[in-house]
């Protein structure tokens, strides 16, 4: 109960609430469809990847009660860009039909539990199979991620005692979290995709 103490902004409905927010507005991407998709979306998840790096980092360099102020804001920043990454590779792969709750949920999320987004998304063969779920399904399993994000949450926000040696920790994370986010969007929107109504 005591990190619950460290981070009162970190508590798993408030941050459950901000993901539900957020992959409820999704964004329009002003890529188009690319001839070579594979070089352009590692362009612009490398892009993504270092200004995520560079949020995070410049977040964490407040010492102590300051920089634990800033954890909730740094994760809203770095999904809002991870989020438009992911919007930018669907229209690089001319997919952007597809974007919808279920497949952002699945691509900003599926790296740190793949079984909890099982529901949404689903490989059949050389496909996916992206289900059609109620809004209930998707705060259910949003609720979850918040709960593992919060946990996250208290982690990183410990490491923002040590300022700079924590900002370089903190901000190598973010790149590599995002690095994570689109290969997961890549592999998804470079196969074929198929939508199943519940």
């Amino acid at each position: 109960m005591q990190d619950a103490a460290i981070l009162p902004s970190a508590e798993p409905n408030a941050i459950a609430r901000a993901l539900i927010d957020l992959v409820s507005r999704i964004p329009v991407s002003e890529e188009s469809r690319s001839r070579d998709p594979q070089t352009r979306a590692r362009a612009v998840a490398r892009l993504a990847a270092f200004k995520a790096a560079g949020i995070s980092g410049a977040m964490a360099l407040p010492p102590g009660p300051l920089g634990m102020a800033t954890v909730i804001p740094d994760l809203l920043a770095i999904w809002h860009l991870q989020q438009r990454m992911v919007a930018d590779i669907a229209a690089i792969f001319g997919k952007s039909a597809f974007l919808r709750k279920e497949t952002m949920v699945y691509c900003l999320f599926r790296h740190g539990g793949a079984a909890l987004v099982r529901d949404l998304v689903a490989r059949v063969g050389e496909r996916y199979l992206i289900r059609r779920t109620a809004i209930q399904t998707v705060q259910r399993i949003l609720q979850k991620v918040g709960v593992r994000i919060t946990e996250r949450a208290i982690a990183k926000g410990l490491s923002r005692w040590v300022p700079v040696l924590g900002a370089v920790g903190v901000g190598a994370y973010a790149y590599a979290d995002t690095k994570r986010v689109a290969a997961t969007a890549v592999a998804f929107f470079s196969t074929d995709l198929i939508v199943h109504e519940e």
